[in-house]
């Protein structure tokens, strides 16, 4: 299901914006700069993480997970219905499971991802997960998020990494 706003148009901005600040704490470890904020009913920030993968050596560490781990250990349970995650690059599938199974009533995303995002996994892929209760809302402060990125993998270039 898609949405035009979340919380209100403001307060969207507003939450995308403390989700960039996480991904720029993963740019200062020069780790992909993704950012994630999770955000209860009430419109209170419970979870936030930022890309740390490198640092961590293992995949789970993408900002999502890390955001939803915080907020589930913080609200004392794994399902976060009524949460919403705010993540500045589109989630790739593994992310997009982690969502749907932690009950989360949506996402927000910043950037759409051309190479891992989970719409380019074709929907068949996670039709166990579905349900109609998880909202999509895309494009939130999209051009940050984009410019964040090309700026870290610029730089990455220009030091041959």
């Amino acid at each position: 299901m898609m949405l035009e706003t979340v919380f209100g148009a403001e307060k969207d901005q507003f939450f995308m914006q403390k989700a960039l600040e996480q991904a720029q704490l993963a740019a200062t470890i020069d780790e992909v700069p993704i950012g994630a904020v999770v955000v209860n009913a009430a419109g209170e920030i419970v979870g936030r993480g930022y890309n740390c993968v490198e640092r961590d050596y293992t995949q789970r560490s993408h900002a999502e997970c890390i955001a939803i781990e915080q907020a589930s250990k913080a609200l004392g349970d794994w399902r976060l219905s009524g949460h919403v995650l705010y993540v500045t690059l589109e989630p790739c599938s593994m992310c997009m499971g982690l969502i749907t199974l932690s009950r989360l009533s949506g996402v927000v995303y910043g950037a759409a991802s051309p190479l891992f995002g989970f719409s380019l996994d074709k929907e068949e892929d996670l039709w166990v997960y579905k349900r109609d209760a998880l909202f999509i809302l895309q494009g939130i402060k999209e051009q940050e998020a984009a410019a964040l990125l090309k700026d870290f993998f610029h730089k990455k270039r220009k030091k041959g990494e």
